[in-house]
């Protein structure tokens, strides 16, 4: 079995630079994107294992990305985890609600999210 493939969709470039080199380090491939647009056709593209979606993100929300990827049958058993820097009370269970597989708030913690990679991956920790 290869390595596991991980899109990271966020516009802020040390979130997607810290995500991408620990997801790396722990012997993940990982492709990423700084808009919505740009995440859904690397979806559809590549096939991730998984994605982390940014939530805010310049032209199209997380949310909508998240949509447009799981109603495209190619990608529509991706788990998709939102990383949310605006995490309120409530946001988990919204977000959740709308489709998302998973949610981590930023700033990451690293041990939290390979925790919740390996778990959607069905790999061991």
């Amino acid at each position: 079995m290869g390595k596991k493939l991980i899109l990271v969709i966020d516009d802020d470039r040390a979130s997607r630079k810290l995500a991408t080199d620990l997801l790396h380090v722990a012997g993940y491939i990982v492709v990423t994107a700084n808009t919505g647009a740009h995440g859904i056709a690397l979806a559809n593209v590549r096939r991730p294992d998984l994605i982390l979606m940014d939530i805010r993100l310049p032209d199209t929300d997380g949310v909508a990305a998240m949509k447009a990827i799981k109603t495209d049958p190619k990608t529509n058993n991706v788990p998709i985890i939102a990383v949310t820097a605006y995490a309120m009370r409530g946001d988990k269970e919204h977000l959740l609600e709308q489709g998302f597989d998973d949610f981590l708030a930023k700033p990451l913690d690293i041990h939290v999210l390979l925790n919740r990679v390996r778990h959607h991956l069905h790999e061991e920790g």
